[in-house]
This record gives C-alpha cells, structure tokens and sequence, in this order.
C-alpha cells in the first residue's frame, strides 16, 4: 500500500524553536511516502475569526518557515487550505451523518473552550465544535493512512477513523482508516520557563537573527540558587540545560560536570548555546532568503494547491457516486 501523510499547521504567527523538532520529522517522512502539508488558515478562524487582519501575513510566515526547515516541494505538497474548496464540501457531507455526540467528546473540545473563554474568547460556535470533523475531512480528502500526531490529538485521529468507518459501512468502501505516526519531540519550555507561547513572547522564532537568538538565550531562566559563578549549579532546574539537551546533546555531560562544581558561569554557557542554536538555524536562514527572492514561495503554493486539488477532486468524485449525488 502507497503511504501518503496529511498534517498542517494553523497560521498563527512566526514558528519557533519547538516547531522545528516537528518539521524534522515531517522531513524524514518526506523520503519514503507521498506528503501533503497544508497551512490550515480554516483551522484558525475557529478560534481566531474576530481577528483576521494577520492570516495572510501569517501564511507567508508558515510557508517559508516549512521551506526553510526543509519542506521540498519537489516531494511535497505544500498548499494553503482554503485554496482546496473540496476540504469544505466532505467537511460539510460529513456532518451530514456524523452524530452530535462524537464530537462534544473530543477531550480538547471542552478543554479549549474553558481555557479560552477564560481569557474571553466566545467559542459557542459550530465551527470550534466542528473543528474535528473538518480535521477529518483535511485528511480523508487525500486518503491519508499516516497522520504524525502527537498524543494530545490522538482523540482526533480517532474520530477521524470512526468517520471513515461510518462513510464506508453507509455508502460504501472509499477511504483508509488512517494511523498515527508519534514522533518522540521533547517539550521546549519558553525562555522564561513557561509554556512556549507567541502570547507569552518567550519564543525563539526559527526566523530570529543571530543578534535575537544571542539575547533571547542569554534571557534564559537559570538556576535562582546559583547567585554567583562560584556557587555550585543545578542544571536540572535550569532552563538552559533543557535548550542543551534538545540540541547540544554532545555536550550535555560535559557542561554539566562543569555546572555542578562551577567550573563555567552562566554567560559563558549561554554563550556556547547562542553559537550552537545559530548553528542551527543559519541554513534556515539561508533557504528562507532564496524562498523570498521573487516570492518564489507563492509559486511553490500554487504548484502544490494544482498537486492537491488533482487529489481532492479525484476523491470527491468518487465519495458523489457512492453518495448518489450525481
């Protein structure tokens, strides 16, 4: 069986540090199956849909953050969601039959909606509740039957199994019952300690200069016992030591050792982070230039838009002659 993969990322601002652990895979993924990788702008009305002055801007965003992290459009697909209308209408086909109760389930559902009526967001709308199935239609429009996930949206994926089980036993046989491909990605705290967050701007975005990457890292929570560079540290409360672990790990042991008996001070150890990081990021930078040149990312958007509509609608003629509609 060909292996085709489905995933996405809601446009919401610069991608970060922790996105790219993310990407990694999606890369490796790239080599040994059919991908297609949307920017899910529908996806970011449902709770963003009073704001929507910045979603073009932050397509651009997320389209070169993907190139510059390695999406090859030569192997992928790479296409803004909305472009691709058929998401929408097997969205809505699916609605038809999928019962109220499978999607107040969800376990995000509930969760989400306090968590962000809290900060006064309204989301007693259909389209939060019915986010799930448009997921399921995002992915069962290409027959996918490899979705990366991590844990917190295998409920998704679920949901979306049990669609395409109610579409094949009502109408007949049309689409996989996709599996979850979980990639092992380390949670990445903020510099501050907290959660990651664009809203907390504890970030370091993938497209930052090295100028921000150096004063980002040396803004890092340290240990707070570790008043003077004499004293003794304790890396495993240290916000830095994480960073370390995620992308120096060939010199975790030795920083470490010279942490415990406060053989390196906390600027010097930022110091080699900001090197390592920059490392990291410098051929991003360089790929995300030449993405840029002549906006050669919107050609590249609409050479995958072409390769997934040829899917989509492929798709949708067939789930309209099991359905009867023409």
């Amino acid at each position: 069986m060909e292996k085709i993969v489905l995933s996405g990322m809601r446009p919401t601002g610069r991608l970060h540090l922790g996105h790219l652990l993310v990407l990694e895979n999606w890369v490796k993924l790239q080599e040994e199956a059919k991908c297609f990788y949307m920017i899910a702008d529908w996806h970011a009305l449902t709770t963003e849909y009073e704001n929507t002055d910045e979603v073009l801007q932050n397509i651009e965003y997320l389209a070169l953050d993907f190139l510059a992290a390695g999406i090859d459009p030569e192997k992928s697909a790479l296409f803004v969601q909305s472009e691709v209308k058929e998401h929408a209408e097997l969205a809505l086909l699916f609605g038809m039959f999928t019962p109220l109760s499978w999607l107040e389930r969800v376990p995000t559902y509930k969760d989400q909606k306090e968590k962000l009526g809290e900060m006064g967001k309204d989301l007693n709308t259909y389209g939060f509740l019915g986010y799930p199935l448009l997921q399921a239609a995002d992915i069962l429009i290409y027959r996918a039957n490899l979705v990366p996930v991590g844990e917190d949206q295998l409920p998704h994926l679920e949901l979306t199994r049990e669609v395409a089980r109610r579409f094949n036993y009502l109408y007949g046989s049309v689409f996989p019952e996709p599996q979850a491909v979980l990639h092992a990605v380390p949670l990445l705290p903020g510099i501050d300690g907290r959660k990651m967050s664009k809203s907390y701007k504890n970030e370091i975005a993938l497209s930052s200069t090295p100028e921000e990457v150096s004063e980002q890292v040396r803004n890092m929570i340290t240990d707070p016992a570790r008043v003077r560079k004499t004293d003794p540290g304790h890396p495993e409360v240290c916000v830095v030591h994480t960073y370390y672990q995620v992308f120096y790990p060939e010199k975790v042991t030795e920083i470490e050792e010279q942490c415990r008996t406060a053989g390196i001070g906390c600027v010097a150890c930022k110091k080699q982070l900001a090197l390592k990081i920059n490392e990291i990021l410098e051929p991003l930078r360089e790929r995300r230039e030449e993405f840029l040149k002549g906006k050669k990312y919107l050609e590249i958007l609409a050479e995958g838009q072409a390769k997934a509509s040829r899917a989509a609608k492929e798709t949708m003629r067939e789930v309209r002659e099991k359905m009867k509609l023409r």
